[in-house]
């Protein structure tokens, strides 16, 4: 059994510890040799000896019946842009190549706290700033499913690390849909938490040291199986001690059988098109949930595609200047103000973006609240419990192409997280989950969106996809 337990998911392999059939050391030894001969590049810096010396204490502990958290004895992996405390973290630049943090990101802590033996950190592109993952520090990961398609960015590391059966389950973070691109592209689960629910101090970029992050950003989790997604939710959702927290969030489940819930079905918007194969992967999840008796229905969604995207947008190109240095923040206003009035050619909106006032900030902030609204009116007054998108117009694309082909059509290279954007502002929990794979073998998920707080009612029906839909292998 244990020389098949890597292939297990994680709550397969926790049970197996518990019931002492492999030790921690023995799990860790088994993945660490899969990471040996993995050619994919998806595991970047290791300490091996320190991973060895946790996976041994948490042996101690269950010897002792004094187990630490829900994780305990669990070997993982870390996208490498979250501090790890002794453990090298570059956020895939080669200005940090030997940047060694002495405290963990706060995600980290609260995983540690429960027990997990972090065995390793996953790779990112430089300063997770790409759809694709490479860099000069490390080179390019490949995409396990198919070596010369992209893993997606920028947590493609982590999806490729789970999807090759590296590590059971990895930590990643999601700003503008790279968390839940590569869960896509690579065919695993991927779970863009309630914003607010998991801190992200700790997450470069911002600088190292920095308290605050991106107003958007919010770790995650990634895996191979729906219920060990909702077992790090719980984890990363423990404030570890050094947070000194007087609050515990208890989040709801579903109020009723998945069999019962109403859902909603965005499929197509001519903002963002998408293929064929993903068109029938929506339609393979509405057959498959109205066989179960599922209440199932299509929507034309509750706001603009094009109005949510831009106001997204602004949003972004307005939190990623904190960490700009005055002097290039001064040439950007300089050529802000040279802009024809004219121009809306795309550098242009992102020039204007950057060098926003503060008070168009805070009314595009209010504008956001009020989308946010409306997305809360779609759940309450319109009687939906789970709104059901594509997750990307289209299967894994070529690696390192900068073109994005919708059905022989080209389309912008940034449509590949035009519909994980539509809530990437507004903080909603959003969920990729693998469906089906093309003539090619390439596999094709869809996106789940829920109220806030609802992150386990879309993980209740992401488990009832799984039991109704076959295995992607």
């Amino acid at each position: 059994m244990t020389t098949d337990l890597t292939h297990q998911p994680a709550h397969v392999q926790l049970q197996a510890l518990d019931r002492r059939e492999i030790s921690s050391r023995e799990l860790l030894d088994l993945h660490l040799a899969r990471i040996d001969a993995s050619h994919i590049n998806a595991v970047v810096t290791r300490d091996d000896d320190a991973a060895r010396s946790a996976a041994r204490a948490a042996d101690e502990r269950r010897a002792r019946n004094k187990s630490s958290g829900i994780l305990d004895g669990l070997p993982l992996t870390i996208k490498d842009s979250f501090e790890t405390a002794g453990l090298r973290t570059t956020s895939g630049a080669e200005e940090l190549a030997d940047h060694v943090p002495a405290r963990d990101a706060d995600a980290v802590a609260r995983l540690r706290h429960q027990g997990a033996v972090i065995m390793g950190k996953t790779n990112t592109p430089a300063y997770c700033q790409d759809l694709h993952t490479d860099n000069n520090l490390f080179g390019r990961t490949l995409n396990p499913r198919a070596l010369q398609r992209t893993v997606g960015g920028s947590s493609g590391g982590p999806a490729a690390a789970v999807a090759a059966r590296l590590t059971p389950v990895d930590l990643g973070s999601d700003l503008a849909g790279s968390l839940r691109l590569p869960a896509h592209y690579c065919g695993v689960y991927g779970l863009r938490p309630t914003q607010g629910l998991v801190p992200a101090r700790g997450h470069i970029p911002r600088p190292p040291g920095w308290l605050t992050s991106s107003d958007m950003v919010t770790p995650g989790p990634l895996a191979r199986h729906p219920r060990d997604l909702d077992l790090l939710l719980d984890a990363l959702t423990t404030p570890s001690p050094a947070e000194n927290s007087p609050w515990l969030v208890t989040l709801p489940t579903a109020r009723r059988p998945v069999g019962q819930l109403r859902v909603a079905v965005w499929a197509e918007d001519a903002s963002c098109l998408v293929d064929r194969d993903t068109a029938d992967a929506l339609a393979t999840v509405e057959q498959a949930l109205a066989s179960a008796g599922t209440n199932v229905r299509r929507t034309t969604g509750p706001v603009g595609f094009a109005d949510s995207l831009r106001l997204f947008e602004q949003l972004l190109h307005a939190t990623a200047t904190a960490a700009t240095d005055d002097e290039a923040g001064a040439a950007e206003l300089a050529a802000a103000r040279d802009l024809h009035e004219d121009d809306a050619s795309p550098q242009a909106a992102f020039l204007r973006h950057r060098t926003q006032t503060h008070r168009a900030w805070l009314r595009a902030d209010e504008e956001r609240l009020q989308l946010r609204e409306t997305w809360h009116r779609f759940f309450a007054d319109a009687e939906h419990d789970v709104l059901i998108t594509p997750a990307a117009p289209t299967a894994a694309i070529p690696a390192g192409t900068r073109t994005l082909m919708v059905d022989g059509v080209e389309r912008s290279f940034f449509d590949q997280t035009g519909w994980a954007n539509l809530t990437s502002h507004i903080g909603l929990p959003s969920l990729v989950v693998p469906v089906t794979t093309t003539a090619q073998g390439l596999p094709v998920g869809v996106q789940i969106i829920g109220r806030p707080y609802g992150d386990r009612v879309l993980l209740a029906v992401a488990e009832e996809l799984e039991s109704l839909l076959p295995a992607l292998g």
